[in-house]
Order: C-alpha cells, then structure tokens, then sequence
C-alpha cells in the first residue's frame, strides 16, 4: 500500500484536506470565519433560538458567513429600540399621564406592562419570527 501524504489542497478549489486517524479518508479543513463579538439581549437570542430550531438554512448560512453574532446583533438593537419608541408613542395615544402615575401608581404600571406586552407581541411577528 502506498504512503499518501497526510496533507494536500486541491489546486481548483483551494480547500486543504487532512488525512483521517485511519489513513482512509481525506476531510476537508473547514473552520468558520472569525467573527466580531457582540453584546446580544434577548431579542437576539430568540432570534438565534428561533432560527436554529425553525429556519436552519438561514441559520446555517449566516452562522458559515461568519454574519450570525452581527444579525443577532441588529435584530437585537431594533427590537429594542421600536420596543420603547412604540410603548411611549402607545402609551401617548392611550392618554397615559405623569399625573396617574404620581396618584396610583399601580394603575399606571398595569397600564405600561400591558402597552409593553403588546408591542413585544408585534416585535416578535415582525422580527423575531419573520
């Protein structure tokens, strides 16, 4: 049996390929791109969960790009973005007042968590499971 080299890379595509422990096989050198780290909230990482479990191809593909942390990133910064820009336009429209809050801020709080609870659900459509 001949000795094959325990390394080569094809001329045509420019991938290397290691020789497996057994001496049988040639597997290629794939390593993901490095990526830039991100600070990623929560919304990103529904995202990231989201796509693993839902939409694996796109997944996959921003994950080999070496884009996946900066999609998440983004998702992450408008989600909460549009979550406060739209529960203060909300809570506006609503009539929602400094002066509820100083008399009962209890009313004013439920009010809040139920302008937030509803704009999370349209981020979650319009983002996060989109």
């Amino acid at each position: 049996m001949e000795d094959l080299p325990q390394h080569y890379t094809n001329e045509q595509t420019g991938i290397s390929y290691t020789l497996d422990e057994n001496g049988d096989y040639y597997l290629p050198d794939l390593v993901l791109p490095d990526e830039p780290e991100y600070d990623i909230g929560r919304f990103g990482l529904m995202r990231r969960h989201y796509l693993k479990n839902h939409n694996k191809v796109l997944f996959l593909n921003l994950l080999t790009s070496g884009k996946l942390n900066e999609h998440l990133y983004e998702i992450d910064q408008t989600a909460n973005e549009h979550l406060w820009h739209t529960t203060q336009q909300m809570a506006k429209a609503e009539g929602l007042r400094e002066e509820l809050k100083n008399s009962d801020p209890l009313a004013w709080v439920g009010h809040m968590n139920n302008i937030r609870n509803r704009v999370e659900e349209m981020l979650l459509q319009d983002l996060i499971y989109d």
